[in-house]
């Protein structure tokens, strides 16, 4: 049972972001819209200025230079002379494409978040205990991608800093990035270095060996290759996009007038380090290829192992081994469960010792022999004379690291590894507990997924993409919400993700990423399958209806609205002559749904257009009513009626009484496929005819092996759906089997992208399904908002075969305590509701419940029960 003493404290509420508001150019062309439906160009509300920053009078700076190369890192460094220690030293600071901040010789922070280039946050530093009286050295280690990176799309090169110092005595002093500044280009980091892979910018090469040590310190004196900062051509309120730095790898020459700096709207990461539990293998390897090859393109057969381990003498933190030019040695190091973060090592080994630090999810001892088996995880470190702290400039996704030891004649000694851990600062803990052992393993590992999943965006997996999605990565939203009370994170996503509208309307569906800019171009000439998915921005469309319903802020949707309406009037423009939607021959977009339930993609059209039926009538239209747009509201639930009608006409089977997904196609393909979306979507957002829903949920309970089922992240869609119909141990069952199966979940206490993963491979071992955890809250314990802000609740308690089930809810009004204990016909029950925050109780019509008043007569075999805001409600429960 959780203690939920502690839980009773006032719940302090996160204030919705209210302010990620855009500049919309007053005289950009609505092109998309139809003349049915005129839209003005203007912005439908004033955007909230809250987040605009202006850092004047600091200057964008950068080394000076007429091209930057890719890959290349800046140092800036600037001295200081206060009169005391300061009272107070806070501001903010901005580098593209990553920085790492220290001062006086002490690592600060490490940034910037994701972002749309045209709309960069900056992040606030607070240096107030860092600096003192007499002389200060402010140093900034800035590192341009210049390859597109799934967390950069694209941008320019540049630094800018801006502190405001108060002193005890009232006196002030400014800090800023301006020509003053000395630059250095860090060779010891090779400018113009390669990427790592299609999604990953920085392939890092670092040797120690050209690295001026201590630069960031009062005791270093700068030689004559430090140079004076150039101050480029920006504004202090623009992003660095906005510039006249010449772009050479792509050209960029445009200015984009309604771009913005901004302020950080999310808090800054918490880090801690971790060591490592065990070094799991060591071996030697002797090369028949040189390594330089072999990292470089994956020479095949270039090197032989012998399975003996290398260390000849240890501690418990501390390996020594012995290398020669023509021998390495491998060790392989592995972690409690898989974390992002940044690795590290210390090394005392001869000048010119080589490591490679390669980092995977999974690994099998005896397996693989080198960990280089994932998309060129690795980092090169190059060690001077003596003692060597390594620690990588970008963040990993990983349980297992390994150090490949060569290059040198001599003695290597090993020590102090591991990560440098990267966390989003929860404001509440996650407090859920239920009676099955194995069930709660799954929600430990979903929990765990989440640290590693959402972090600054909204991704799928950390070890591959690092990009931000809508869709099945964007049902992460609910658990942000219920089990961390977060707001604010979910209130970046929608406006970082709505800034990727194209032109034609449609959203580009990884986003701030590279991705799909590159897929764009693929798919203009056949190149790829993927191009932007049309699904993810119809999920889109609920992620937002979401936020409204769990926050009821509706300015954080200033700037997000008028992108839906703009995605809602293409898919006007793309209806077909019979009214719905195709799923083939779209052009640059396509559309998805999911990996695993379709054999054809003309089958996804029955589930594609239900869902974009259900978005328009239940989260498009009633977003339109809360902003105040009803004629738009009326017209879209007109259409998703249109859409609802033909494919009801087209692909309801009154024979099977279900959607079928091929029924057109039957007779030529001699077999007829159902799929969960469409069975789930139809149950949810009732759209079977009649409301025959009865066939619907046994194919769903019991899947019949002509049934479709989807892969993990979108598993939620059949258990919502089951919860709905009161049939919640299918889910239960599958939570203790399938889920507590997959192998990562055992291995690395995480929710893998597939139902089984393999080691030692590209596949994801902590993506981002998170249907476990939140549907424990919003189909188990029945949780789900009524009204924005959580005014009003529903309570719909199913425990199945679960003795025991206990959670902490965070809702805008505060917490809903969750109890739940005894067997099934015998439960009791302890709701505890906030202030601000009434309930219905939904149970088996057979439930009565003297001691609370009834809502209304029983209807559809439930029976509905007001619980009061602010009260501890205990009853006991028969039927459930």
């Amino acid at each position: 049972m959780i203690d939920f003493t502690t839980s009773r404290r006032t719940f302090l509420k996160n204030s919705s972001v209210s302010s990620l508001s855009l500049w919309l150019a007053p005289n950009a062309p609505e092109t998309s819209a139809p003349s049915s439906l005129p839209i003005s160009p203007q912005p439908f509300f004033d955007p909230s200025p809250t987040l605009a920053l202006d850092l004047s009078p600091a200057k964008w700076i950068w080394y000076p230079m007429q091209r930057c190369l890719p890959n290349t890192v800046v140092l800036f460094r600037k001295e200081l002379n206060l009169p005391s220690k300061p009272r107070s030293a806070k501001g903010y600071i901005i580098g593209d494409s990553r920085y790492l901040f220290f001062a006086n010789g002490q690592r600060i922070q490490f940034g910037p978040a994701p972002s749309d280039p045209r709309w960069t946050e900056a992040d606030p530093i607070d240096l107030t205990n860092h600096l003192n009286a007499g002389t200060n050295v402010l140093g900034a280690q800035v590192l341009f991608f210049g390859h597109g990176d799934g967390t950069w799309p694209v941008g320019k090169p540049g630094f800018l800093f801006k502190i405001d110092i108060e002193f005890a005595n009232g006196n002030t002093l400014q800090v800023i990035s301006d020509g003053t500044w000395q630059t250095l280009i860090a060779r010891s980091w090779p400018p113009g270095h390669y990427k790592r892979w299609y999604l990953r910018a920085f392939q890092e090469e670092f040797d120690a060996r050209h690295y001026p040590h201590k630069w960031y310190t009062t005791e270093y004196v700068p030689f004559e290759e430090w140079l004076l900062a150039q101050e480029l051509n920006n504004p202090a309120n623009k992003p660095p996009i906005n510039s006249t730095f010449n772009e050479y790898a792509l050209d960029i020459s445009g200015r984009v007038e309604a771009s913005q700096l901004r302020s950080r709207s999310i808090p800054l990461l918490k880090e801690n380090l971790l060591s490592v539990t065990k070094l799991a293998e060591s071996m030697t390897v002797r090369w028949k290829r040189s390594p330089q090859e072999y990292f470089e393109f994956g020479t095949p057969d270039a090197y032989v192992v012998q399975r003996l381990p290398c260390v000849v003498s240890s501690t418990p933190q501390s390996w020594t081994v012995n290398v020669d030019k023509d021998r390495g040695a491998i060790l392989t190091f592995e972690l409690k469960e898989q974390v992002v973060g940044f690795p590290y090592f210390t090394i005392d080994a001869p000048s010119g010792t080589i490591i490679e630090l390669m980092v995977q999810e999974a690994h099998l001892v005896g397996g693989e022999p080198l960990l280089n088996t994932k998309f060129n995880s690795w980092t090169r470190f190059i060690c001077r004379t003596g003692s060597n702290r390594f620690e990588t400039f970008d963040y990993e996704s990983f349980r297992w690291l390994q150090l490949h030891i060569h290059g040198s004649e001599g003695q290597a000694i090993v020590s102090n590894v591991g990560v440098r851990r990267r966390q989003y600062p929860w404001p509440n803990p996650a407090q859920v507990q239920c009676s099955d052992a194995k069930i709660q393993k799954v929600l430990e590992a979903a929990i765990n997924t989440l640290h590693n999943s959402c972090q600054e965006t909204i991704v799928d997996g950390m070890a591959r993409e690092r990009q931000q999605y809508s869709g099945d990565c964007g049902h992460q939203i609910h658990s942000l919400q219920n089990t961390f009370g977060d707001r604010l994170l979910h209130a970046r996503f929608i406006n970082t993700y709505s800034q990727g509208l194209t032109l034609d309307g449609y959203f580009l569906d990884a986003w701030p990423a590279f991705d799909r800019l590159a897929r764009v171009m693929e798919r203009q000439v056949g190149l790829t399958p993927w191009g932007p998915l049309l699904d993810h921005g119809v999920g889109f469309n609920f992620d937002c209806w979401y936020y409204y319903l769990y926050t009821g802020d509706k300015l954080a949707l200033t700037e997000v609205m008028p992108r839906l309406v703009k995605f809602f009037n293409y898919l006007l423009k793309l209806r077909a002559s019979n009214g719905l939607l195709p799923v083939e021959n779209l052009g640059v977009p396509t559309v998805w749904i999911d990996h695993d339930a379709y054999k054809k993609q003309r089958h996804k059209q029955c589930a594609f257009n239900l869902y974009t039926a259900a978005m328009m009538q239940k989260a498009f239209a009633p977003l339109c009513e809360a902003m105040g747009m009803n004629d738009l509201a009326n017209k879209a639930r007109a259409v998703g009626n249109e859409i609802h009608a033909t494919t009801v006409k087209l692909f309801w089977s009154s024979a099977r009484g279900m959607f079928v997904n091929n029924l057109p196609w039957v007779a030529e393909e001699k077999e007829e496929r159902i799929c969960d979306r469409s069975l789930a979507t139809a149950i949810l957002y009732d759209q079977c005819p009649e409301g025959i829903t009865k066939f619907c949920v046994k194919a769903l309970a019991n899947p019949p092996a002509n049934l479709g089922l989807s892969y993990p992240a979108n598993a939620n869609w059949r258990y919502w759906a089951l919860a709905k119909a009161g049939n919640v141990q299918p889910i239960i069952d599958d939570f203790r089997s399938r889920w507590y199966g997959i192998e990562s979940v055992a291995e690395n206490n995480t929710l893998a992208e597939t139902w089984h993963v393999r080691h030692d491979t590209t596949q994801q071992w902590s993506h981002c399904p998170l249907a476990p955890l939140f549907v424990t809250y919003m189909g188990l314990a029945g949780i789900q908002p009524l009204s924005p802000a959580f005014k009003k609740a529903q309570i719909r308690p199913q425990l199945g075969d679960l003795d025991q089930l206990s959670l902490i809810n965070y809702t805008t009004q505060g917490a809903i305590l969750f109890s739940a204990t005894g067997k099934l016909g015998n439960r009791t029950l302890e709701i505890s509701l906030p202030q601000g925050c009434e309930a219905e109780l939904v149970v088996p019509a057979a439930e009565e419940l003297k001691s609370l008043p009834a809502i209304g007569q029983p209807a559809n075999g439930l029976r509905k029960y007001r619980l009061t805001s602010g009260r501890t409600h205990t009853f006991i429960l028969k039927t459930i």
